[in-house]
């Protein structure tokens, strides 16, 4: 499990503080809205509705004046001061008469505290009724049976308000907004003991970053992460030294001073253990806790006595004379420095952090093999100084480098050590180095289950890292081989073969096999929102998607899907029924109708249907296309769904009028059926008749009578025509034939009488023919 960084995000705690602080002694308090004229209350507490007989559900929403619970005895100027403290958000204390649900009166210590955010706003009023009755009533008789019969007070007797002093006392101090009093500074000073004022004001209503000294380290920053690695290296260091050093130099001076890398590894362990004391960590509820006193204490109940055992400073010790040495025992230090192995079991507890990088696990688990390797040399070697009298391996060793056995290094014997652990470990041995004491067999037996239990533990783990680190490749080629064993079963055709082949190619490229909507299926719908608006920000930042509000885009985008079509591909056939909005993130695409290109789509296009009718009908008519849309090249598509679109407009009727005038403007090329017809009629006018075709102009029709002419020229120059075609567009299609009929006749009777008399006068005729057509424009 990867180290858990803990729940750091910002939080409003007003709440729980407030609940808190008056929990028990006094916690009839509600809490009102100031940002609003009628201040409603926004929460009541249980004790609240307890001392006024109304359930919860009748006080929310009502003002935090509480004028339900005025009555008979609650006087006008009480009211006036509650609703002037409210109008100027001040701070109120009184006594007032309020009543109960059941008209039960009562004597009730209000106080109203204004309370701010962190821009200083006041943003909700505190309002805090204490019941003090029986208080009055007590009172009430201390004052009659203190007084004597001439009406003298006796000077030994508390204050008449001693009571309310000090139950505003308890609440204030509870708040944290007990101030004193210069005048009653002598009076209040004998309560002291009893109230313990403390200087923490009364909790902002903000939201806040979690809270820690400057003195505590937090376990996830840079300083800790990089000092953690610095201890990781000393650790390795420890493992490594340590052992060796037990083994391979016992025989030095025990007074001898120790080497500077010792010490230095000692101060970080010492170091590290104060460190501790002042590091966060993540509780089993994934808070993370600051408080020095708890951090303390969860690090002494945990890993205190190993880290304190792990670094005792034995060099330290030995320098100082307080542990002075033994006779035939030089090597008492090195053995007890051992203890500091105890620093691995924090190694082992870390590694579940990087369970999740394949690379390091690899390089950890070779790096255990190696450390056991190590100790294991160690221990050989110390086995066979043991047994130097007898014909030990070391004794062969002597042998075969001529020589005495005192005189061989320590390389040697640590080389050779430490070839025979790591043959015994992967194999059994080549036997040119082998036991021959009983003790050396002995240990080399138990070498050789160590060593199958380590060669099962690590080349194991190593096998199923490396088939990790492939496991999308093998996933990939298991699913192709599938698929082509699939279209061999079939016998597809080369064609479409091939066709699906590249599309199963290029779709493992664009996504690596991964579904996002299965993956995110079980993680809540605000979560997956954010992360669908994130993976189509692309076609949600389109200018027709603007005046969505955050909400709106968020649910839209849980019903945006990806989409890819390949070369000569048909994303939507004719008379398909039309489900989606398509918008081009790539490539190119073509619209076919009656075999002819009636559009070509690019990148940042969108195609498909409007949706008037949906929203109209509902989603169950079938819209159907009336043209091919058929891709050019590889193309990268985000497709709407149309009946998941409608159901989300239909949340937000504002943006859905907008977007269903303006989808019909911003959609490139609209695929539905009967909307060619439509935008036709809409370019005519709004309620246009079709176009008629004007009747031909025939010459067997000539009408030979030259006064026709005259006659309508005089007529259309006198204003008496009959109505020009522009003005016919309110009739009947009846009416609009036979004015054209009665139009061209005429036109056929001015055109007859022109020619003749063009024939009979000549120059002047075209002069007055000309006048004529200039002063009749209706005419043309």
């Amino acid at each position: 499990m990867p180290n858990r960084k803990g729940l750091l995000a910002p939080q409003n705690t007003f709440l729980d503080t407030i609940a808190t602080r008056f929990d028990g002694t006094h916690s009839n308090f509600v809490l009102g809205n100031a940002q609003v004229t009628a201040h409603p209350i926004v929460y009541c507490s249980d004790g609240f509705c307890e001392l006024t007989g109304y359930p919860r559900a009748q006080i929310m929403q009502k003002g935090c004046a509480c004028k339900f619970l005025y009555g008979a005895d609650t006087t006008d100027d009480q009211k006036a001061q509650i609703e002037k403290s409210l109008e100027f958000k001040s701070e109120l204390k009184m006594e007032v008469i309020l009543y109960k649900k059941n008209n039960t009166p009562f004597w009730c210590l209000l106080d109203i505290v204004p309370i701010k955010n962190e821009k200083a706003e006041v943003v909700l009023f505190l309002a805090s009724h204490k019941d003090i009755t029986h208080t009055k009533t007590v009172e009430f008789c201390d004052n009659m049976y203190d007084s004597d019969a001439n009406g003298n007070v006796d000077p030994e007797a508390p204050p008449a308000n001693y009571g309310r002093r000090r139950s505003r006392a308890v609440l204030y101090q509870l708040s944290g907004h007990y101030t004193k009093d210069n005048r009653r500074k002598s009076k209040l000073k004998l309560n002291n003991t009893l109230l313990q004022p403390t200087e923490a004001p009364l909790p902002e209503y903000k939201t806040a970053a979690i809270e820690k000294s400057r003195f505590v380290l937090t376990h996830y920053g840079i300083f800790k992460t990089c000092w953690d690695w610095l201890i990781l290296v000393a650790t390795i260091y420890v493992a490594i030294m340590v052992p060796y050093n037990a083994a391979f130099r016992k025989q030095e001076r025990s007074d001898s001073p120790p080497p500077v890398r010792d010490v230095v590894v000692e101060m970080l362990f010492i170091i590290d253990i104060g460190l501790h004391f002042r590091t966060t960590f993540v509780n089993r509820k994934g808070e993370v806790v600051s408080n020095p006193k708890v951090i303390a204490l969860h690090y002494v109940k945990g890993w205190f006595i190993l880290d304190l055992l792990a670094a005792l400073p034995f060099d330290l010790f030995q320098t100082a004379t307080i542990m002075p040495s033994l006779d035939n025992e030089e090597s008492l230090i090195h053995l007890l420095k051992l203890t500091r192995l105890l620093r691995l079991a924090r190694l082992l507890q870390k590694m579940d952090r990087y369970s999740q990088f394949s690379a390091a696990i690899l390089s950890l688990l070779m790096l255990c093999f190696t450390l056991a390797a190590h100790w294991l040399a160690c221990i050989w070697y110390f086995i066979a100084d043991r047994e130097r009298v007898t014909n030990s391996w070391l004794t062969g060793l002597a042998e075969k480098l001529d020589t005495n056995i005192t005189l061989v290094s320590n390389a040697d014997k640590y080389a050779t050590a430490l070839y025979f652990t790591c043959s015994s470990l992967t194999s059994v041995g080549f036997g040119n180095v082998a036991a021959n004491t009983f003790p050396e067999k002995i240990f080399s037996i138990l070498m050789m289950l160590v060593g199958a239990l380590m060669h099962a533990m690590v080349f194991g783990n190593v096998t199923a890292i490396v088939q990790r680190m492939y496991a999308r490749r093998s996933q990939y080629q298991s699913k192709f081989r599938d698929l082509k064993d699939f279209l061999k079963l079939h016998q597809i055709p080369k064609d479409l073969k091939q066709r699906v082949e590249d599309y199963f190619q290029t779709m493992w490229a664009l996504n690596h096999g991964i579904d996002p909507h299965e993956t995110l299926k079980e993680f809540p719908e605000e979560l997956r929102g954010d992360v669908s608006m994130h993976l189509h920000k692309e076609i949600l930042s389109l200018p027709i998607f603007e005046p969505a509000c955050h909400g709106c885009l968020k649910l839209l985008s849980l019903h945006i899907r990806t989409a890819f079509c390949a070369p000569g591909e048909y994303l939507v056939h004719k008379g398909d029924a039309l489900h989606y909005i398509y918008y081009l993130s790539n490539g190119s695409m073509e619209v076919v109708q009656c075999n002819m290109v009636v559009a070509i789509l690019g990148k940042g296009d969108l195609v498909g249907s409007d949706i008037s009718q949906q929203m109209t009908a509902g989603c169950d008519v079938v819209i159907k296309s009336r043209c091919d849309v058929r891709a050019l090249t590889y193309c990268d598509l985000k497709s709407i769904y149309i009946p998941g679109l409608v159901e989300v407009l239909r949340l937000y009727p504002e943006f859905q009028i907008e977007f269903q005038n303006d989808i019909q403007h911003d959609l490139t090329y609209n695929l539905r059926e009967g909307y060619e017809a439509e935008s036709t009629e809409s370019e005519n006018g709004h309620g246009a008749q079709p176009s008629l075709t004007l009747p031909s102009i025939s010459e067997d029709d000539e009408v030979d009578e030259d006064d026709d002419g005259q006659r309508l020229l005089t007529a259309r120059d006198n204003g008496t025509s009959k109505r020009s075609l522009s003005e016919c567009g309110d009739g009947s299609t009846m009416e609009i034939q036979a004015e054209l009929m009665t139009l061209a006749q005429e036109m056929r009777s001015l055109v007859k009488n022109l020619e003749k008399n063009t024939r009979s006068t000549g120059t002047q005729t075209d002069n007055v023919s000309s006048s004529a057509w200039a002063s009749s424009p209706s005419i043309i």
